[in-house]
């Protein structure tokens, strides 16, 4: 079973939720385990708050008004991306993997220094740790050429019982 969609979705705070939503609806009706998708949900939701409050344009003038989601649900897996068009991240935090469930926690390695993580105080900074932390591998870096920044995230699905949408 594969289920794919990707919504452009303009840089306002009211389209997280609905991201959010058709994402949970999806999963939902393709029988995926409500637990997986509370933190596949909430991972999309960190990552769309960042392109509403970051992904405007790179330069002065330029267009910088929405941001894509593109969601794949394929097999035992589901993988998620959300891009923008604003000025990408700092060179400092480009390019991070990680992965998780078993495997080493692992970093591309950057010519910059690593990026740090927020103090408990901060009022910001904390998405991308937690989109690290709920997904099984994050890869998140600059679109090469016109700029702005990706964050592609996934998950290995866990089933319902009754799920009416899972290959036999």
């Amino acid at each position: 079973m594969s289920i794919w969609w990707s919504l452009h979705l303009r840089r306002e705070a009211a389209s997280v939720p609905l991201a959010r939503r058709l994402l949970m609806g999806t999963m939902e009706t393709a029988g995926v385990h409500p637990d997986v998708s509370y933190e596949l949900s909430l991972a999309l939701t960190e990552a769309c708050a960042n392109a509403v409050e970051h992904g405007g344009a790179a330069t002065p003038g330029a267009p910088g008004g929405a941001y894509r989601v593109t969601a794949y649900l394929d097999g035992e897996t589901c993988r998620i991306e959300v891009a923008d068009s604003g000025p990408g991240f700092p060179p400092g935090r480009v390019r991070m993997s990680a992965r998780r469930r078993g495997r080493r926690r692992t970093r591309r390695p950057s010519r910059a220094p690593k990026s740090v993580t927020p103090s408990e105080t901060a009022e910001s900074g904390r998405g991308l740790c937690l989109i690290r932390e709920l997904a099984d591998h994050v890869d998140f870096g600059n679109k090469p050429g016109r700029g702005g920044a990706v964050i592609s995230f996934d998950k290995v699905l866990k089933w319902r019982e009754d799920a009416p949408l899972v290959s036999a």
